[in-house]
């Protein structure tokens, strides 16, 4: 008789290949073109042709950023595989606030990025079809439903499913791109000052931070692949940190190749239409074609939630194991899913939609700000780290934790500054909320565990 899979055996066997793993882990990092380029868009287009002149040079420097973030965390992901990322890394270096801080900023960040993602796609089909614009809150909660039971039936099924519509994407996208680079060296460079609309404010210092403290979110999911190392098959480190890198490549090529476009062809978006749905319709015009690349984009957009579903539920397993979340979240459904997590993210998803009627201009504000906080406090934790252990080459790596510290640390200040008003301070007012709810938990858990003792 045949002796039964021993329960590692089958835990493996639900265990994501990097092919699955990019699909489930990189959604988010990949479908952030389509509100970090709408966002430098219009924070540029009000100040006419002058302002988009800036589009490229903000999008190098965001790519540059998004290259050192990227080794970073290459790094963390080979020194600390557990699965906690910035938490881990904060809490092991830093000491337990500033890794219960870290914890908060990308709880809040993962959040966002369910809201930010599903409302974006809802836009994309929208710019196709205008009379869906009125019930955009109605299609972004179905879609979150859709998505919320899809991740409730397991990480490979997800994984499995996720694979088609990001691929789709990648397999329309980059052509589309590439078709776009051939037009543009065989007609060269539109004339953006002709076409452009009138400036109604001037270019200054403050509008140029301001895009690109809003273009920042092209970077939002590098972090997610970190936070889900072991749902990667054996060797865990080894095909996580290989995934990291083609998915930072990918995130670059699709970004710079969008903005240097959209720069280029001087590409305006009309009323209820998004950038990229114009760069679209430039280039593929209004038939079949074009609705496949929105169609795509939504699709990608909608699963991009699947980052946070694959991350945050595994993050709040970490910390509750640690005894700073209920216990119940650490627990497995007969799937081998943290649907306890996965459904205490859909419903505060679902919140935020409502509450901000589906506007996805008006969640932005909030996202950058926590997932900037939790990059500066785990790459400030590695450099730490790599003092401490002074192993080969530590002083180059503790350098490029540092260089990735401070411009993190210098983007977190301009993000929370210029987007204060706009509603990050609501990210900034929650964080400590969620670290004094962590510390009490903690403190009950610490409670009830001595009186068991006593007993």
């Amino acid at each position: 008789m045949e002796a039964s899979p021993s329960p590692n055996g089958e835990l493996e066997t639900k265990k994501l290949s990097k092919f699955q793993a990019l699909a489930a882990f990189s959604p988010d990092a990949l479908a952030s073109i389509g509100y970090a380029d709408q966002e430098i868009y219009l924070g540029l287009v009000i100040a006419g042709s002058i302002g988009l002149m800036y589009a490229l040079p903000i999008a190098f420097a965001i790519t540059g950023l998004l290259a050192i973030l990227a080794l970073s965390y290459y790094q963390i992901i080979q020194k600390y595989p557990s699965g906690g990322g910035s938490y881990e890394v904060a809490r092991k270096t830093l000491g337990t606030v500033p890794g219960l801080v870290a914890a908060a900023a990308l709880i809040v960040n993962y959040l966002l990025n369910v809201a930010v993602s599903l409302t974006t796609g809802v836009d994309a089909i929208a710019s196709a079809f205008p009379q869906l614009w009125p019930h955009r809150v109605i299609l972004s909660l179905m879609f979150l439903v859709a998505i919320t039971l899809l991740n409730l039936r397991g990480m490979r099924e997800s994984g499995i499913v996720m694979a088609i519509p990001v691929y789709i994407f990648l397999f329309a996208y980059l052509p589309m791109l590439g078709y776009g680079g051939l037009r543009l060296s065989l007609s060269g460079p539109a004339p953006l000052a002709v076409i452009a609309p009138r400036a109604i404010q001037p270019l200054t210092i403050a509008l140029l931070l301001h895009a690109f403290s809003t273009g920042c979110t092209a970077m939002t999911g590098v972090e997610a692949i970190s936070n889900g190392v072991p749902s990667f098959r054996s060797p865990e480190t080894k095909n996580a940190g290989q995934t990291m890198i083609v998915m930072a490549l990918l995130m670059g090529t699709l970004f710079l190749g969008s903005i240097g476009l959209i720069q280029s062809l001087a590409i305006i978006a009309g009323p209820q239409e998004t950038i990229l749905s114009a760069l679209a319709r430039y280039l593929l015009g209004s038939g079949p074609a074009y609705l496949i690349i929105q169609a795509s984009t939504t699709i990608i957009l909608t699963v991009g939630a699947n980052t946070s579903f694959a991350g945050l539920p595994r993050l709040m397993s970490v910390m509750a194991g640690d005894g700073y979340l209920p216990k119940q979240l650490t627990k497995l459904s007969s799937r081998s899913v943290h649907s306890n997590g996965i459904l205490l993210l859909a419903g505060s998803a679902a919140v935020l939609i409502v509450f901000f009627s589906g506007s996805s201009h008006a969640l932005v504000p909030l996202f950058a700000v926590g997932v900037f906080l939790a990059w500066t406090l785990s790459q400030t934790g590695m450099v730490i780290h790599w003092r401490r252990e002074r192993s080969k080459r530590w002083g180059f790596k503790a350098l490029l934790n540092a260089t990735g510290a401070l411009a993190t640390g210098v983007t977190f200040v301009i993000v929370g500054a210029s987007k204060f008003l706009d509603g990050a301070w609501i990210a900034i007012l929650l964080i400590p909320i969620m670290v004094a709810i962590f510390l009490q938990v903690h403190s009950r858990q610490g409670e009830r565990l001595k009186d068991t003792v006593s007993l």
